[in-house]
């Protein structure tokens, strides 16, 4: 879709463009395989000398669709779904590195991500070093090594809501040869554009705001197609040296700017198979259509909800960065002027049991292992996600004992705070 279009339009009509007599609406493609006349046809589908379907788990039309809109809308060269937010993390480190390899990732990231990188990835060769979010740029620098490979961070981190700079990690990671990974889950593309600030690389867990319904669990990645692999090629001879597994190709040189997603999708795809279903990606696809709807209300609730929690005698600490003096608030200003998203953290003048018990006492609002999406929900990380941590973790991932996370839902915010009201007036 045309570039000149605005993101409310590509929401809606970007990446389905039905030609005379095609549904308006993407279809679900609901097949494991497509048919072809002749063996030497399907043979070059293999070979990676056409494009086009043949199996449903390296491509389908229906998240091919479902993809290039989520790449249009983040102003990327070209995307690819996944099974959920897990797997991107997991495909868009794995793309790059090999065993003996290391990276770099904020400390301050959601807790399924640190377990990834902490200790899984460590499994299969490859080390992470964790840094923290307010380095300075010779702090940042020293965490480097020779065989670094990427950066890794989150625009907005779950659940300690620290918001990026990206600028200066971008500017780290540049000086050092490597690409920039930014998990935009929570800003989401409405609200923050990464590559717009040097990111080469963005992710999603499609499952939170981009669905918004708690209906389906997804994955997306989106190439920028702006890193150059071929001028940093000794770090990188996964896409810069021949692919042996498809008779000697190499990526750089047959895909250029689309070498990236190529690889992910015709290597790794295909040898691990964490595609997302046809029948999700149609449901995502419908959240897509009204993202540019449900976000400013969220964030506009979620200010509704800082503002009250911050008066309140039994609330210690509110973090919300479109709030006025949170420490936050001049980042946000310059990365998401128009707000951040609907997740507040706060914790109570009791501590961890008060706001245990505090949460046992909300009525509208439920407990789940969920976040980002329409209905208002609750979550004791320390206890939760984050369960696997220990006390240093934690701390080192912003996540204090005593910290919920508070995901603002589009309902009326009057109702949330009285929800709020009552179940604060029951903790003693």
């Amino acid at each position: 879709m045309s570039k000149n279009y605005s993101i409310e339009t590509k929401c809606v009509q970007s990446g389905w463009q039905p030609k005379k007599g095609e549904p308006r609406v993407v279809p679900i493609y609901q097949s494991t395989t497509f048919k072809y006349d002749t063996s030497e046809q399907m043979g070059r589908l293999f070979d990676l000398e056409d494009s086009g379907y043949f199996y449903t788990r390296l491509q389908n039309p229906t998240n091919d669709a479902v993809a290039a809109k989520i790449c249009d809308l983040e102003g990327g060269y070209a995307a690819m779904l996944t099974s959920s937010g897990q797997a991107a993390s997991f495909y868009a480190i794995m793309n790059i590195v090999e065993a003996g390899d290391h990276i770099i990732c904020v400390s301050a990231v959601y807790g399924g991500t640190y377990n990834l990188y902490a200790h899984t990835i460590r499994k299969m060769g490859v080390e992470a070093t964790f840094v923290d979010p307010h380095a300075s740029e010779e702090e940042l620098n020293a965490a480097f090594r020779d065989n670094t490979k990427a950066v890794f961070g989150e625009s907005i981190a779950n659940p300690a809501l620290v918001v990026l700079d990206i600028e200066k990690f971008a500017k780290a990671a540049h000086e050092h040869g490597v690409p920039l990974i930014i998990d935009n889950t929570f800003a989401t593309p409405i609200n923050c554009h990464p590559f717009e600030w040097g990111a080469d690389i963005v992710i999603h867990s499609t499952t939170k705001y981009m669905d918004g319904h708690a209906i389906a669990v997804g994955g997306a990645i989106v190439d920028s197609g702006n890193f150059d692999w071929e001028a940093n090629a000794e770090k990188f001879p996964g896409l810069t040296t021949p692919d042996e597994t498809y008779h000697g190709i190499v990526y750089t040189q047959k895909f250029g700017k689309g070498a990236y997603i190529t690889k992910a999708t015709a290597q790794l795809m295909r040898d691990l198979g964490s595609i997302q279903s046809p029948q999700n990606a149609f449901l995502l696809n419908v959240g897509l259509e009204t993202l540019h709807l449900r976000v400013p209300r969220h964030c506009e609730n979620a200010k509704k909800v800082a503002q009250y929690l911050k008066k309140h005698e039994k609330v210690a600490w509110v973090n919300c960065a479109m709030v006025e003096g949170d420490k936050y608030y001049e980042l946000a200003q310059k990365y998401m002027p128009n707000g951040t998203c609907g997740v507040i953290t706060f914790g109570l003048k009791g501590g961890r049991d008060a706001s245990v018990a505090m949460m046992d006492h909300l009525e509208l609002t439920a407990i789940v292992t969920h976040v980002a999406d329409s209905r208002t929900c609750v979550l004791h990380p320390a206890s939760h996600t984050h369960r696997q941590m220990n006390e240093k973790e934690l701390l080192e991932a912003g996540v204090q004992p005593d910290l919920i996370r508070f995901s603002v839902g589009t309902e009326n915010a009057d109702d949330i705070i009285a929800d709020l009201e009552q179940a604060l007036e029951a903790v003693k």
